[in-house]
Parts: structure tokens; sequence; C-alpha cells
């Protein structure tokens, strides 16, 4: 089995060898965006080198980061949907462009993680009024021989802002037998409070690879909570909750994944309140405690 370790292993060293260097995964309370609660994305934190100020580090950068998102928690009990999860991520600030990028996540995987090439398909943004039909990420992909291609709109091929305003851009997704498993974003805008769209002088490139759907995807699995991400904390609740329960997986996952958002939150100084953060926080509890007691 490949493990969560494996994963983060060796999507940091492939971009090490590519010239990037390692950042810490940031806080769940964004420091620089006061129109969302939560550390959405790994580009979030990020923002103000997406907008031109230098990174200490250079142009070249890869993570891990902790993510909360809460706008599908009404589907969270199935097995693809979580609110807190991790998301690998590189980036350049300014510097490689389209080209290397898809490049890189060909090369990641098809060679690092050894998935058949003819397994791969993609979809490219097809173009709207604000902004046009992405041909580059497709001819750098027929370059590559990926012959499943589609066009799609913005409600599936465009990426951001992460809150209100902010850096934005077409994308090109990656799946493997269907299922999504990495998107390069490619931000060439900035949108502003009054909802234009102004090219960036600075092109970055913002990738994200969910760490639990593609351990799944690796695994053979079609559930995220049979991985080792989740496992651990879904046995000591089956443990817990006693035979009986067992099969009953909507609320396992629903409880697994509260509680473990819950420790996250709450290990990055929230505490539960009935504002902001700490609503969110006491809500996720309650729910927790809800679905505990129906078992």
């Amino acid at each position: 089995m490949v493990t969560r370790k494996d994963l983060i292993d060796k999507y940091l060293e492939f971009f090490k060898s590519k010239g990037h260097k390692v950042i810490p995964s940031a806080s769940l309370i964004p420091s620089n965006d006061p129109t969302v609660l939560f550390t959405t994305a790994g580009m979030h934190p990020l923002v103000p080198y997406l907008l031109g100020q230098k990174h200490p580090l250079g142009k070249r950068l890869v993570n891990v980061q902790k993510c909360i998102r809460t706008t599908d928690i009404d589907e969270v009990g199935d097995e693809t949907h979580h609110t807190f999860f991790e998301m690998l991520g590189n980036w350049s600030l300014g510097d490689y462009w389209k080209e290397d990028a898809i490049k890189y996540s060909y090369e990641f995987l098809t060679k690092t993680l050894q998935i058949l090439p003819g397994k791969i398909s993609v979809t490219c943004f097809k173009g709207d009024k604000n902004a046009q039909q992405d041909t580059e990420s497709e001819k750098v992909w027929k370059l590559l021989k990926i012959k499943n291609i589609k066009f799609l709109g913005k409600e599936d091929n465009w990426w951001g802002p992460a809150g209100e305003t902010g850096p934005c851009g077409p994308d090109t997704e990656m799946f493997v037998n269907g299922l999504e498993i990495w998107n390069d974003v490619f931000m060439q805008y900035n949108k502003t409070a009054e909802g234009k769209f102004i090219p960036l002088q600075q092109k970055n490139v913002d990738t994200g690879m969910g760490v639990e759907r593609t351990l799944a995807i690796l695994n053979n699995l079609d559930d995220n909570y049979l991985t080792d991400a989740w496992k651990p904390i879904i046995n000591e609740i089956e443990e817990i909750s006693g035979e009986k329960y067992k099969d009953n997986k909507k609320i396992m996952r629903i409880i697994a994944d509260h509680l473990k958002a819950s420790v996250f939150i709450i290990g990055d100084g929230v505490l539960p309140s009935n504002t902001g953060q700490g609503y969110v926080l006491r809500k996720l509890i309650r729910r927790a405690i809800y679905y505990g007691k129906e078992i």
C-alpha cells in the first residue's frame, strides 16, 4: 500500500529535484485574507507572493498544506468528501509557465508514481468573455501524446480567487481512469472587488493534488477513508461503537472527519464560540456528538 508518508515524500523530493524549495504548512487561520475563515488551498497563504511580493526562498516552492473547506459539509459521509484535507502543491512565482508545469505533472504521474499514460485524461478551459480558450495547455498535452482532452467552462476549469478577490485563472485538470487527481492552475488574472479580471504582470503556476484522493486512486480504493490518512481514526471509532454499528459507514466517516477537523482547528489556536472560526468549530463538534449519539 502507498502510504501518506510515501506520497508526500515522493512529491517533495521530485520537486526539490526541479529546483523547488520546501515551505512549511501555514496555519488554518488565514493571515492575509479577511474574506474567508479558513485556509482553503495551498495557494491561500501565498497570495502576497502571487501578486508580486518576493518570497524569501525564491520563485519555485513546494509543500503540503492543511486545509479546511465547509462548503460541502452536507456531502461529508460519502467516500470522497472532507472538511479537513491536505493539499500537495508546487508553485512558480513568475518563473516557469504552462509547458514546464504540465511536463512536471506528467513526469511525476508517469515516472514517479508509475501511472500508465493510457489511463490519463485531461480537461482545459474553453474560454469565455473574460478569458480566452486555453489552447496553450492543449498543445503541451498533445506533445505528450495525451489523446483524451476536453474543453470545459469556468465551473470546471477555472480556479480562484480563494476569497472574493485576488489571483485566479484557467486550469488544466488531470484524471486517472476518470477520477480527478491533479489540477494545474495558471494564474493570469487578478479579480477586483468590482468583478473585473485584470491581467497579472507576474504570471504564476499554482497546482493542487489532494493527498487523500490521490492515495485512494494509487491504492485502487473507492473510499478515501480506507487509506492510512483516515483508517486509524475509523478503526478507533469502530472499536468504541462496537460490532453492532460497524457497517454504518456514513456515520463513521462523518465523526472521523469532524473530529480530525476540530483537532487541527484547535491546534491552530481556535476555541469554540458563537462567531467566526469558533462557530464553525462548535458546529463540527456538535455534529460529531450528534452522530455519535446515533450509534
